[in-house]
């Protein structure tokens, strides 16, 4: 068997319609807001304060850290 090593030759070759394809077009197409932590991880201050009340005070008696709390997730791309 002779001629060129084929061992490169399926990270080059891409279908019409085959999921390589189709996963660079999403990623193109779409732009960069996805958030870059875990909603569990993001505004830990203010998660605190707001977990602290609620415990205490109830839930209808912090809206204003409830508030602030949401207001820090959609400042790092979450849509709450």
């Amino acid at each position: 068997m002779g001629g060129l090593p084929l061992q490169n030759a399926s990270s080059t070759l891409a279908l019409p319609g085959s999921e390589q394809n189709k996963g660079s077009a999403i990623t193109t197409s779409l732009p960069e807001t996805k958030p870059k932590k875990k909603i569990c991880c993001a505004c830990p201050e203010t998660k605190k304060l707001r977990d602290e009340c609620i415990v205490e005070h109830g839930e209808s008696a912090c809206a204003k850290w409830i508030e602030a709390h949401r207001q820090c997730l959609r400042a790092e791309g979450f849509n709450v």
